[in-house]
């Protein structure tokens, strides 16, 4: 009975700390959320109990079955990497799947310190010093307006260009309207981090006839 209650435990536990880390990401509207993160650690918690018990006591090497898990992990962090336009999106969301399993490992084997340490640590990694020093570094934004004037689309661009900001690509496509031609605009931009969304939307009023429809 005791044993029952200990294996519980570490898989309760498994799932609290990797929903936590999915809670943030889910905040932040990542692809993986709240169910991918507690699944990743309820999983590896899981693996790293069967390896313990499942295969009876006289097994010489019980952490085969958890050493796979930390490859494994690799596979479906890698189907949350994209590259695109010479833009890689996804790594932090692989990095934090990687980890997710490696807390559901050490809940399953009972180290529930280490694994509350390492959680509040990437929480404290993602959240508290992303929030104290943005003005460090770098992120790539898309930006989609659309215009009824090529002309403003080439002067946004430009203006875009003007205040160092670097431009990685921009395709453009026309469509006709009632109120005559369209033209929308999918921009990809390297800006510096921290209120580069207000910044952006400062430059599009500066054209009237620039509407931005999405900013990623």
């Amino acid at each position: 009975m005791d044993n029952i209650v200990e294996l519980t435990l570490r898989l309760f536990v498994a799932l609290l700390l990797g929903g936590i880390i999915g809670i943030e990401r889910e905040y932040r509207s990542k692809d993986a959320g709240f169910r991918t993160h507690f699944l990743v650690a309820l999983g590896s918690a899981l693996f790293c109990i069967v390896s313990q018990f499942g295969f009876g006591v006289d097994l010489k090497d019980s952490s085969r079955v958890a050493a796979q898990v930390v490859s494994g992990i690799g596979f479906l962090g890698a189907g949350t990497i994209i590259f695109q336009k010479n833009v890689i999106r996804g790594l932090t969301t692989a990095a934090g799947l990687w980890v997710t399993a490696a807390i559901g490992l050490a809940c399953g084997t009972g180290m529930f310190l280490a694994a509350v340490v390492a959680t509040g640590l990437i929480l404290l990694g993602l959240e508290v010093l992303n929030a104290l020093l943005p003005q460090f570094g770098s992120t790539t934004v898309m930006l989609s307006f659309s215009s009824h004037s090529k002309e403003s689309v080439k002067r946004t661009v430009n203006r875009l260009r003007q205040d160092c900001i670097e431009v990685y690509s921009f395709e453009v496509k026309d469509h006709k309207t009632p109120q005559g031609e369209k033209f929308e605009a999918v921009i990809e931009i390297k800006v510096k981090r921290g209120q580069h969304n207000e910044r952006l939307l400062d430059y599009m009023d500066e054209l009237d006839d620039v509407t931005i429809t999405c900013i990623e």
